[in-house]
């Protein structure tokens, strides 16, 4: 089972990694979050889903990325996956960051409900 769902979760993250890179990050994560989900980042910036939706309609895409070390979290009735990630984006240094992703079960499935993000340096 646990192996099943950090596959589910991973796929997920790879959907959401992939939107991007192909521009369509905005549609995804006004979607994927919950209405009271939060994104905090690398830059200690809170976000909401309506401002990383907003932020992400006018953010330049990454070109590639990579996700390693995926470990998997119970969290009650959720989970959290923990990873390392890289974001490429051409003549720019490389992006690396521990990632966590915490999901929880809706009606429509799987739903972020909080990502953040912490420098790997």
């Amino acid at each position: 089972m646990a192996d099943e769902l950090t596959e589910a979760l991973t796929d997920l993250e790879r959907r959401g990694w992939d939107s991007l890179c192909d521009g369509s990050g905005s549609d995804f994560y006004g979607a994927m979050l919950t209405d009271d989900g939060l994104m905090l980042l690398a830059n200690g910036q809170v976000m909401s889903r309506e401002e990383v939706s907003s932020a992400l309609a006018q953010a330049p895409t990454w070109d590639s990325y990579s996700i390693d070390d995926v470990r998997l979290v119970m969290v009650g009735a959720g989970a959290a996956l923990v990873y390392r990630g890289t974001a490429r984006r051409d003549g720019a240094d490389d992006v690396v960051c521990a990632m966590s992703s915490v999901y929880v079960t809706t009606d429509d499935g799987w739903r972020l409900a909080l990502y953040t993000q912490t420098p790997c340096g």
